[in-house]
C-alpha cells in the first residue's frame, strides 16, 4: 500500500479550492500546523490508506460538536478514534481480551477497526452513547505523522458528508466540506479505497460489523476460528445504515448480464445512465455513460467511489451495476454497493 505515499514529505504548496480556506502538501510543516488547529478545537482532513478521515481531537467535547454538524452526522452515531500506536490501546479500552491482542498484531497499522468496552477516557460524543469504542491505528504515514505530532486520539469519520459517498482525494474532500474543515492534508490519492473491517471483540464471539479491506477470511486464520456477522445486538458502527456511501445519482444493482440491457430501459424514459460494470460489451446509445471497472477486486475496491463520483459529475440521474463474488473483498464491495442502492432518507 504505498502508492498514495509517494508525495509525503514533498514540496509544500497550498490552494484554494471551492471556499476551502487551505489544501495543503502534508509535509512535516502542514502536519505540524494540522496538529496545532487540531489542539485549538479545530477539524483537519487527512488521508488514510481507506478514504479520506475528518478529524477532530477526540478529548475535546467542543470539537466533536463542530466534527458532528460539519459532517451532518447523527448525534447517536459513533465514530472511529484512531491511535498512532497499538500501545495506546489501553488508555481507551477497558479490557483488551485475547482475540483483540491476535487481531492487532497481525492488522496494525492497517484497515482494521477494534470495538472494545470503553475507558472512563471516551465520552458518549464519541461513541454516540454506547459503552463501546472503536479504535483503530492507521497504516498510511500522514496520518501517523499527524498522530504523532498531535500526541493524541483523533476521532475521525470519513471526510464526506454523512452517507454520501466517501473521498479518495483531497479535493473530493474540498468539494464535499467546502469551509466546513479548517484544513486539507493533501496525501494523494488513498491506496485500499473502502473503509476499514470493523470487528467487534466486546463480546465472547468476535464477530464483524462492517466488512472491509481485511478480509472474513483473513481474520478466522488469525482467530483460528469461524467469525460472526453483526446481530440485532451488536453495537452500532459506522456505515451501517440501510442508505450510506450514496452519490447523488440513484443506484440499481442488476445482474453482470443485464447492465446495457437494463440501462435502454432507463434511457428510454429521458434519464441519462452510467453504467459501471467489468465486463460491459456492446456500444453505449445516447443517454448512457460506460464507465470500465477493473478486472480484480482490489482494483474495483480502489475505484468505485471515483467512479461514482464521476456518474455525479456527468450529470447522471442513475448508475446501473453489479454485485461482485462476495468471497474476500468482495463481501466488503457488494456491502457498500447495496448501501449505496439502499432507500434514500
Amino acid at each position: 500500500m504505498v502508492g498514495c505515499w509517494k508525495r509525503f514529505l514533498s514540496s509544500r504548496h497550498s490552494s484554494e479550492v471551492s471556499g476551502v480556506s487551505r489544501v495543503l502538501e502534508a509535509d512535516a510543516a502542514a502536519i505540524r500546523e494540522a496538529a496545532a488547529i487540531l489542539r485549538r478545537g479545530g477539524l483537519v482532513a487527512f488521508p488514510t490508506e481507506t478514504v479520506y478521515g475528518l478529524g477532530a481531537d477526540a478529548e475535546n467535547e467542543t470539537a466533536m460538536r463542530a466534527l458532528f454538524a460539519a459532517k451532518g452526522r447523527p448525534a447517536d452515531h459513533p465514530v472511529i478514534v484512531h491511535l498512532a500506536e497499538a500501545a495506546q490501546v489501553d488508555d481507551f479500552a477497558a479490557e483488551v481480551p485475547a482475540a483483540a491482542q491476535k487481531l492487532v498484531a497481525a492488522f496494525w497499522p492497517g484497515p482494521m477497526t477494534l470495538v472494545l468496552r470503553r475507558s472512563g477516557r471516551i465520552s458518549d460524543l464519541v461513541t454516540g452513547g454506547l459503552q463501546t469504542v472503536g479504535l483503530r491505528v492507521p497504516g498510511h504515514p500522514v496520518a501517523h505523522a499527524l498522530l504523532k505530532e498531535f500526541g493524541g486520539p483523533i476521532a475521525a469519520p470519513s471526510a464526506n458528508r454523512f452517507g454520501r459517498v466517501s473521498c479518495m482525494r483531497a479535493e473530493h474532500v474540498a468539494e464535499e466540506l467546502g469551509d466546513r474543515v479548517d484544513l486539507v492534508l493533501d496525501g494523494g490519492e488513498c491506496d485500499v479505497g473502502i473503509e476499514s473491517t470493523i470487528i467487534d471483540v466486546s463480546c465472547e464471539r468476535p464477530a464483524i460489523l462492517r466488512p472491509g479491506a481485511v478480509t472474513a477470511e483473513e481474520v478466522a486464520a488469525v482467530l483460528k476460528a469461524p467469525v460472526a456477522s453483526a446481530s440485532s445486538f451488536s453495537p452500532r458502527v459506522p456505515g451501517s445504515l440501510a442508505s450510506h456511501y450514496a452519490p447523488e445519482a440513484r443506484v440499481e444493482l442488476v445482474a453482470e448480464a443485464d447492465l446495457l440491457s437494463r440501462a435502454r430501459q432507463l434511457q428510454s424514459g429521458e434519464e441519462k445512465v452510467a453504467v459501471i460494470g467489468r465486463v460491459v460489451t456492446g456500444e453505449a446509445d445516447r443517454g448512457i455513460v460506460l464507465l470500465a471497472a477493473p478486472e480484480g477486486d482490489e482494483g474495483l475496491a480502489h475505484s468505485l467511489y471515483g467512479l461514482l463520483r464521476r456518474a455525479d459529475e456527468l450529470g447522471c440521474d442513475v448508475v446501473v451495476t453489479a454485485t461482485p463474488s462476495e468471497q474476500g473483498l468482495g463481501l466488503a464491495i457488494a456491502d457498500r454497493l447495496r448501501r449505496a442502492a439502499g432507500p434514500r432518507r
